[in-house]
């Protein structure tokens, strides 16, 4: 679906990102459709970040997508329900790679009257493209389920976590160029998107090819940093296109209540 042109600012519809605190000084959230590059050394619960947007977006009533290269299903919800995430708010549906399960699936996903989390992992990939030979492009398997998932359940909002390990499963000759049509692809959907991207620990770069912020219409950065021998969480908006956002860096905590950015643009207390 093609951008369209607005004639006013209250006209951006926004995605809440979901962290208290860090919504409210970004407009409400991230333009409906946008492409989210999330960033951050290991530890730093971006997969987490990714998982709350999402299950927010569930929780409204729409159906989304989280799409795992690293961990399995199981893993990932056993990791979010020790954090205190409510599963009788929305349904969970797991994507199988038999074509009879994943239509009774989306039958299933069509007639309830909540929200859908579908997770697809990376069992289920592996089982898809079994037999077709070691070159075969994971990005085309990862494509086919997101333009099917659009189409048959009119999904809003994709997970792919993460980037990295797309590169390793493909085969991108062209890196740079093929980012781009990856990004684009999504944006045709017209479907929020969060990319999941690994960052060094010393903050050098945000991303593999150093080309995916450039594409992103926003980028979210999670680092660790080390005060008085305690290791606390910091986020902060790199950058936000169409949005009025600060550029403050926050504390990033997680609680009972669910995530927060706190202390804005100040010392932390620590």
């Amino acid at each position: 679906m093609p951008e369209e042109l607005i004639s006013a600012k209250g006209q951006i519809k926004r995605m809440p990102i979901g962290i208290k605190g860090l919504d409210e000084h970004a407009e409400g959230g991230v333009p409906l459709g946008s492409s989210v590059l999330v960033t951050g050394a290991a530890g730093t619960m971006k997969s987490s970040v990714c998982f709350n947007a999402i299950y927010t977006e569930a929780s409204k009533g729409n159906n989304v997508l989280y799409i795992t290269l690293e961990q399995s299903y199981v893993s990932l919800l056993n990791q979010m329900i020790n954090m205190g995430f409510n599963f009788d708010k929305i349904d969970v549906t797991i994507i199988g790679s038999d074509p009879n399960i994943i239509r009774q699936k989306i039958k299933q996903v069509n007639a309830s009257k909540k929200g859908h989390l579908i997770l697809s992992d990376l069992a289920s990939l592996r089982a898809t493209i079994k037999g077709k030979g070691a070159t075969e492009n994971w990005w085309d398997t990862i494509a086919k389920i997101v333009k099917t998932m659009k189409k048959e359940t009119n999904i809003t909002a994709v997970v792919l976590d993460s980037l990295n390990s797309l590169y390793v499963l493909s085969d991108f000759k062209e890196p740079r160029n093929k980012i781009f049509h990856i990004y684009n692809f999504f944006k045709q959907l017209d479907v929020t998107t969060f990319f999941v991207s690994e960052m060094p620990k010393d903050a050098s770069k945000y991303s593999e090819y150093e080309i995916e912020p450039f594409l992103a219409d926003a980028v979210v950065v999670i680092q660790l940093v080390e005060r008085n021998r305690k290791v606390t969480r910091e986020i902060n908006v790199a950058k936000m296109r169409a949005t009025k956002v600060s550029v403050d860096v926050f504390t990033l905590e997680y609680s009972k209540t669910g995530f927060q950015a706190l202390y804005g643009g100040k010392m932390p207390l620590v």
